[in-house]
């Protein structure tokens, strides 16, 4: 029987800024508050914290930190992961953002109460605005 894991949700964009500033703002816990929820992250690796998301605190853990170009952190109870890749692409910085650790389809995320297939269509929506337009209007401000 094929398993019907859900594929990485993955987003890319390209900011008019220099990467440092998108590091400090992607990788602090004030800057990730800036663009995305609240939280008390520390670039430490191992640094268990939590996203103030709105169906309540997620527990998260910091799983990789290389500074300038990747940041990586388990987030809630479901098998999930961020990531954060940064590159220097002349004066600006190419940013891509990937969710993965997704279930297969079928299997119901706990905090919701749904199927993986619909939250991952509501996050995938939700991360193009969160990456395209919040970050960018603090990275590019």
């Amino acid at each position: 029987m094929k398993s019907n894991h859900l594929e990485d949700i993955k987003q890319t964009a390209l900011f008019k800024a220099p990467i440092q500033k998108v590091w400090d703002t992607v990788s602090t816990s004030e800057g990730i508050s800036s663009w995305f929820m609240p939280n008390d992250f520390q670039p430490e690796v191992g640094h268990e914290f939590h996203i103030q998301s709105p169906f309540g605190p997620s527990p998260c853990k910091v799983l990789e930190v290389d500074p300038p170009h990747k940041l990586s952190f388990s987030w809630d109870t479901d098998g999930w992961f961020v990531t954060f890749l940064l590159k220097e692409v002349g004066d600006q910085t190419q940013f891509t953002l990937i969710h993965g650790g997704w279930k297969h389809d079928d299997a119901v995320v706990s905090k919701p109460n749904e199927k993986s297939s619909v939250i991952r269509e509501r996050m995938e929506s939700g991360w193009v605005g969160i990456v395209d337009q919040r970050l960018r209007k603090v990275v590019e401000g």
